[in-house]
């Protein structure tokens, strides 16, 4: 299964590199990885030609052999970042048009079986996208999701989110529970569409119109991201003078929710 991440990155340079190392590193063999730079005024541009120039010239080694005849230590050499099964595609918006457009933008482009997003300022544990793909591969589940570690910007854990195994009731009808650590088929788009670029909560939406429509969920009961929660995150959707109006349109979900729950019974 290949599986396609985007990376949506606005005035995230700091923590960029660091997240794009976490996906390169997956456990998953066959990674497409699509940062779609979404008018960046800070030194992302920058970090992300490094991070190119890194990808074809960085070398790296280790001790290997100690040889006892010539008193040596050999080392062997390989590149920094290997290539097989990963591929980098930066796409630039030219001017900032807010999160949910950058979604779509990367979503569009996909080309894998499964897609997912990872904020610029995240970090995926090794197995994340292993785990996942395992649990679409083994059930009969469109959309899989783990649970988290919150972290600062030092790193530190300052607290394990761990989410509800799914249902419409725990996962959307009392609060939007699933949608951080995520893995999902890409033919839910063709099914479904893609994220509404009207709406702070596009994400909470559209998973919901995903539920609602027929798709089904699992949770793997396990810790597979890093999300940071620091200032610096507080841009676009995350902004405060957006606070309310991102908590108003999900309180409004939940209650859609509810009310698809009542009508159902």
């Amino acid at each position: 299964m290949r599986i396609s991440v985007v990376v949506p990155a606005y005035n995230q340079g700091r923590y960029l590199a660091a997240c794009l190392d976490s996906l390169w590193f997956q456990d998953h063999p066959d990674l497409e990885i699509i940062v779609v730079e979404d008018g960046s005024t800070d030194d992302t541009p920058q970090v992300l030609a490094d991070y190119h120039r890194a990808l074809e010239q960085d070398a790296a080694s280790y001790a290997s052999r100690y040889t006892t005849e010539t008193d040596t230590l050999e080392r062997a050499h390989h590149p920094r970042y290997p290539a097989a099964g990963r591929s980098l595609r930066v796409i630039e918006h030219g001017g900032n048009r807010g999160l949910a457009a950058a979604l779509n933008t990367g979503m569009a482009a996909a080309t894998g079986q499964a897609v997912s997003y990872v904020p610029a300022d995240d970090w995926c544990m090794p197995s994340m996208f292993a785990e996942l793909a395992r649990a679409l591969e083994t059930t009969p589940a469109d959309f899989a999701y783990a649970d988290m570690l919150i972290v600062d910007d030092a790193f530190r854990v300052t607290r394990r989110f761990d989410l509800p195994d799914y249902s419409f009731q725990r996962s959307f009808a009392d609060w939007y529970l699933c949608g951080n650590c995520k893995l999902y088929r890409r033919e839910l788009h063709e099914r479904f569409g893609f994220y509404d670029e009207a709406l702070l909560a596009h994400d909470h939406d559209l998973f919901q119109r995903f539920a609602l429509g027929g798709a089904t969920f699992v949770h793997v009961p396990k810790a597979l991201m890093a999300v940071r929660d620091h200032a610096a995150r507080q841009v676009d959707i995350h902004a405060p003078s957006n606070w309310s109006r991102l908590i108003g349109e999900s309180k409004r979900l939940v209650l859609e929710a509810r009310e698809h729950m009542a009508g159902a019974k």
